[in-house]
């Protein structure tokens, strides 16, 4: 038994399964599709009101195919083994309930379909959905594609509009089967490291899983000045420590005295300092690189770097009340070490020079709390040290040690990573030793929506870009340059300020530009950005000058290739 064929008649689909025809309406809209099949607005489509994003949405159900879809996948998928015992009844409890007239599909199953190629499932409670005919006609665009492969609900609760009746029933015509939560017998394994992981939200993309690191879609980081919580990206070295707070203490320690302090003393002695400040993974954008030649490292889109509200105590009024005065004390660097450690026992440290701690005295923060909230397990629970405009590999989280010394920290990331080279050595001939650790980052920016690869409108004469800029050191941004031409002609974005001093701005400044086509473009169109701080410091125009064998510190022009197809002739 099998399914026969497809094909498109007058509007219709039609669906032959062993010698039995079934057919459904379809509504095309003339429209573009990127990568797996979503749509990018133009600007002027980007003003649709509500009704007509409610208009498209019942457009795009009629796309549903019913029964054929059903025939199809009952014979052409694998659906969970007999033997798998399912403690759910046939219910009729309206959307996303279990239905006994459908098959069974894994999370496994329903993860192999997430492009336009092999399908576009997603499952909502306990349904699955079939909705690659649907992606195109989606009002949102490419925001959709997040879900693919996966659950809807933790994009939904981004994008709360989702909720309602109407939706849901739009959803229900494309359902093909119930999702199976199969058990992870490796959880609870007494021996397993990562036993201690928080659950993260399904929403970041994991460049590793054990350690996990994750950043999130780049269409929705731009969405919030303050990243959320949830969406921060994740940079773990480590397993996640298992911690207990009421047992935590934080030791200060110079020559061979030391203080400890808990949870308790930390919230209650000082007085409390908020700082806005972005964290940026030193290999953020390592993925351009890797285009060019191999590098060592997580493959990082340019999404690994968020910004968030910490509080906590100031650096200065805890060495203080430790009896230590940063600018007398006799020492060259300030170490920190984190309650993680590798399989040797060794915790994850790092360390900043004397001098910039004594800089930044007042602005480094031993944070205990994420934008108004305990900080998540995975950005440090109880207590990480926030270093502005510095890299995020200093800033320990997990934080149980602050030492005052003269050497740099031992930890592996202090001496033996984290260092920039030029793009003639390579690891037959690097020496560590020799080049000094990154602390302050370069200026960088980034074009976050439209997406590398995006399809804008058939005909678009005008496309929007947003993204984000930043510079380490607290040097603001000034102006941010954009180009539909590769970088031959330039336009000044706008940009959002972050409300910060010009020599301390730790947070990150996000802007928009809608900027015309060029008329020559010929159905491709390469999109650049690139950002000048007050320093004027601008971002050199290619990665292969600013390759390295870590592939960090990448700064370079910022560089987006859309297509844009012809428009129809009527």
């Amino acid at each position: 038994m099998a399914f026969n064929q497809v094909r498109l008649r007058g509007g219709h689909i039609l669906l032959a399964y062993n010698g039995r025809v079934t057919s459904a309406m379809v509504h095309r809209v003339p429209q573009s599709r990127d990568r797996g099949g979503e749509r990018h607005a133009s600007s002027a489509n980007s003003q649709n009101t509500s009704a007509n994003r409610l208009k498209w949405l019942a457009l795009g159900s009629a796309a549903a195919i019913g029964a054929g879809l059903y025939l199809k996948y009952k014979s052409s998928q694998n659906v969970v083994s007999a033997a798998t015992t399912v403690h759910a009844p046939a219910i009729q409890g309206g959307p996303g309930s279990m239905r006994s007239d459908l098959p069974l599909f894994t999370e496994n199953q329903v993860s192999l379909h997430n492009s336009r190629q092999n399908g576009i499932w997603v499952t909502f409670k306990n349904g699955v959905y079939d909705i690659t005919e649907y992606v195109a006609q989606h009002p949102g665009g490419s925001k959709i594609m997040m879900g693919a492969g996966k659950s809807i609900e933790p994009f939904w609760d981004l994008y709360g509009v989702h909720k309602n009746p109407e939706i849901l029933h739009i959803l229900e015509k494309h359902r093909i089967g119930n999702i199976v939560l199969v058990e992870d017998k490796s959880k609870g394994k007494t021996n397993d490291p990562y036993a201690n992981d928080p659950k993260r939200s399904p929403v970041l993309i994991p460049s590793s899983s054990r350690p996990f690191n994750g950043e999130p879609p780049t269409t929705i980081l731009v969405d919030n000045y303050i990243t959320p919580n949830e969406l921060f990206f994740v940079r773990n070295h480590l397993p996640v420590p298992k911690v207990d707070a009421n047992k935590y203490k934080l030791e200060m320690a110079v020559d061979k005295s030391s203080v400890k302090l808990n949870l308790s003393d930390l919230k209650s002695k000082f007085k409390a300092k908020s700082v806005t400040s972005v964290v940026q993974c030193a290999g953020n954008r390592r993925s351009e690189m890797t285009k060019i030649k191999q590098v060592k490292g997580l493959n990082w889109n340019n999404a690994a770097i968020s910004n968030a509200t910490w509080t906590g105590v100031t650096l200065n009024d805890l060495l203080k009340h430790s009896g230590i005065d940063l600018e007398k004390v006799e020492c060259q660097h300030v170490q920190f070490e984190g309650m993680d450690k590798g399989p040797e026992g060794a915790p994850y440290g790092a360390s900043i020079p004397i001098d910039l701690a004594r800089s930044l005295k007042d602005d480094i923060i031993i944070a205990y709390e994420m934008n108004g909230k305990d900080i998540p397990l995975d950005h440090g629970y109880p207590v990480r040290v926030i270093i502005p405009g510095v890299v995020g590999a200093r800033q320990v989280k997990w934080l149980t040690r602050i030492v005052m010394s003269d050497e740099e920290s031992l930890c592996h990331w202090q001496r033996k990573d984290y260092k920039g080279f030029n793009s003639s050595i390579d690891w037959h001939n690097v020496d560590f030793d020799k080049s000094v650790a990154i602390q302050q980052l370069p200026i960088t920016s980034a074009i976050c929506d439209p997406p590398e690869g995006t399809e804008l409108e058939e005909g678009a004469e005008e496309v929007t870009l947003k993204g984000y800029a930043w510079s380490g050191g607290g040097r603001g941004v000034v102006r941010v340059d954009v180009s539909a031409d590769g970088g031959q002609t330039w336009q000044e974005a706008e940009l959002q300020s972050n409300n910060q001093p010009a020599y301390k701005s730790w947070a990150w400044t996000l802007w928009e530009a809608t900027i015309p086509l060029p008329k020559d473009h010929k159905g491709k169109v390469d999109l650049v950005c690139k950002a000048v701080d007050v320093s004027y410091n601008v971002q050199p125009d290619n990665v292969d000058g600013v390759w390295n064998l870590r592939g960090v510190l990448n700064n370079a022009w910022h560089r987006v290739s859309v297509s844009v197809p012809p428009e129809e002739q009527s």
